[in-house]
């Protein structure tokens, strides 16, 4: 049984039993559909928002809601499409979920989905960094906005997931 919000394991479903061309094809239509950052965001492109593992600019703003219902965007450089295409799965896919869905989403969503395959190992490491700063996002979000932080069997969960 999968704790993945039901957004993002159709997408995982559709890329994991694609082959290598339609992977890559599937990689660069998400990131024709990233969404721009609201202007009210883009004036924070700044080394606060950007994650320092991906060696392409990416720049993730994450909120969580008082109901623990996630908001996220994200900004990565068309020039950079798999990374641009992660970044947009990530969007579309947690972007709705609670904070509890997106905590307990695998580590190993990148290899879930079949981009090593794909991408070298700089690139692999880079959207393992997107992925890891994300769930810290939202569990600095639930704590500052004193919701129930995530319990130690939550963080284990999803770190074997």
């Amino acid at each position: 049984m999968s704790t993945m919000p039901p957004a993002l394991e159709a997408i995982t479903k559709e890329l994991g039993s694609a082959d290598r061309q339609e992977r890559i094809e599937l990689l660069i239509d998400f990131a024709k559909s990233l969404p721009p950052l609201p202007e009210e965001l883009a004036a924070f492109k700044d080394a606060a928002h950007r994650v320092e593992e991906c060696q392409s600019p990416v720049y993730l703003f994450v909120r969580v809601s008082p109901d623990q219902i996630v908001e996220f965007h994200a900004d990565a450089p068309i020039e950079a499409p798999t990374v641009r295409g992660f970044v947009a799965i990530l969007v579309e896919g947690l972007t709705g979920a609670t904070a509890q869905q997106v905590l307990a989403v695998g580590d190993d969503l990148v290899e879930r989905i079949g981009l090593p395959e794909i991408l070298g190992m700089l690139r692999v490491r880079g959207l393992h960094g997107i992925l890891r700063r994300i769930k810290a996002e939202v569990a600095r979000a639930m704590i500052a906005n004193d919701l129930a932080p995530p319990t130690a069997a939550a963080e284990h969960s999803s770190r074997t997931q």
